[in-house]
């Protein structure tokens, strides 16, 4: 089949998490057979700030990391039409214009031999639901939700057995161990500051552990502001600014711990949604401890695959365990990866897409085939 996935930027991972699953999604699926192609904005605002920040070499570096992925930019109808008339099945990701949304489903609506799935991976139906409201997805055949919670929503919106759980995963053809490569330092966190959805979290659970700890740490992410900046140097926190997503196996590889900080809305809303880091972070077998998060999925086994903490002075002592009992360390990473490896791989993921396009119904193109 021909996939075209409709996404706000395949290039760019600026601030842009759904970035890491769809790369590792279309690897998984052009090694089932299927052809597959990203259509994403011109001067989409990911693009826009990773280009202002990191230059042209970062889009360069992209190219490199992945040259078996193809992404073209859109401006118009003309540069997606032929994709779209090319297409099995399109997915569209939230993030695309709503204008184009509505177009895409009119021309599904209309007979377009296609299936169209229309892919949530945010907060917004919880924490903004008339904005999603407001989305006309009267044309889509299904939706795919990265979490029950979410799913639920939509149900409740009347799309009934036409809502599909399908989780992020992690990419373990990039993300796995590095043995190779000695620890040289503590603690590592990956994430973004953004819009003090977890600001409190992050002062309570990140910088006050690790300055009480006297720990060595290293931060790469975006969007902090003067203020964060100046607790993570007070705490003796090195700042590394923006990460590509490709080069995080190898500082996870670096440091002997990692944790988790879920912003407040998939803490308390939609709990049973982890997204995307803590996938592979134990992918790259590196112990991780995560602030309070319900995992009402069963996606993972807290205490087993990572530790669990209620708040910062219980991160405190978690991190000294860790840090200074090997074994624990070592028991953490194996276990991790092994529910990674038997359940969490965008290898799994692809699968489960095939599944969920066998029960809506084949495209037509692919029928009359």
């Amino acid at each position: 089949m021909h996939i075209t996935y409709f996404t706000h930027s395949l290039v760019s991972d600026w601030n842009h998490g759904n970035a890491h699953f769809l790369r590792g999604l279309m690897r998984a699926l052009q090694g089932m057979g299927h052809t597959c192609l990203a259509l994403e904005p011109a001067g989409g605002w990911s693009r826009s700030n990773l280009l202002e920040e990191r230059g042209e070499a970062a889009v360069a570096e992209f190219h490199a990391d992945f040259p078996d992925l193809q992404s073209r930019s859109y401006s118009s109808p003309e540069d997606w039409e032929p994709a779209l008339d090319a297409s099995d099945i399109v997915i569209v990701h939230e993030w695309t214009d709503p204008q184009l949304i509505a177009e895409i489903g009119r021309r599904r609506a209309k007979g377009a031999g296609f299936r169209l799935f229309f892919h949530d991976t945010h907060h917004r139906a919880v924490t903004k639901p008339e904005e999603m409201a407001a989305l006309d997805l009267s044309g889509f055949d299904a939706v795919l939700a990265f979490g029950d919670t979410l799913a639920e929503r939509y149900r409740a919106m009347g799309w009934g057995d036409r809502v599909f759980t399908w989780h992020e995963a992690a990419d373990d053809s990039l993300f796995h161990p590095h043995p190779e490569i000695a620890p040289e330092r503590d603690l590592i966190w990956v994430g973004n500051w953004g819009d003090d959805e977890r600001s409190a979290e992050l002062r309570e659970f990140l910088i006050r552990p690790v300055a009480e700890l006297g720990l060595s740490a290293d931060v790469h992410g975006v969007r902090y502001p003067e203020e964060a900046r100046a607790a993570l140097k007070e705490a003796g926190i090195a700042y590394r600014g923006s990460i590509a997503n490709a080069r995080v196996p190898e500082a996870f590889a670096r440091h002997r711990v990692t944790v988790h900080v879920p912003r407040r809305p998939y803490a308390e809303a939609l709990p049973g949604i982890p997204t995307i880091r803590p996938f592979e972070a134990l992918a790259c077998g590196i112990p991780l401890v995560s602030a309070p998060w319900e995992d009402a999925e069963g996606l993972l086994r807290p205490g087993t695959d990572y530790l669990t903490v209620r708040d910062g002075a219980e991160m405190t002592r978690q991190l000294t365990h860790v840090l200074h009992d090997k074994a624990l360390a070592a028991e953490l990473a194996a276990s991790g990866r092994e529910t990674i490896a038997a359940r969490h791989t965008c290898r799994h993921r692809a699968e489960e897409l095939m599944d969920i396009i066998e029960r809506v119904g084949q495209p037509a193109r692919e029928a009359a085939e």
